[in-house]
């Protein structure tokens, strides 16, 4: 699996909510193994647009999309209880 670079902003609210080491962390097994349980990944409503998640911790979640079965697109870092 491949993670396109991060847009400059998503690496800014990374770096802001010291959150680098723990995506990097999922991201890797996000790269090794989409079902790892420590990401629970879900597919998110509406789901025909075919938005996906994964957890960085129990407050912080990424939200991202495929482009292809092997091409992965971060779109969103966000604070799941804001």
């Amino acid at each position: 699996m491949e993670i396109l670079p991060l847009h400059r902003e998503i690496e800014e609210y990374l770096k802001k909510h010291k959150l680098e080491k723990k995506f990097l962390k999922q991201s890797r097994f996000l790269k090794s193994d989409i079902r790892h349980p420590g990401l629970r990944v879900e597919l998110l409503e509406p789901k025909h647009l075919r938005l996906f998640s994964f957890r960085i911790d129990d407050r912080y979640r990424v939200v991202f999309i495929f482009h292809n079965s092997r091409t992965i697109e971060i779109l969103d870092v966000n604070d799941h209880y804001q």
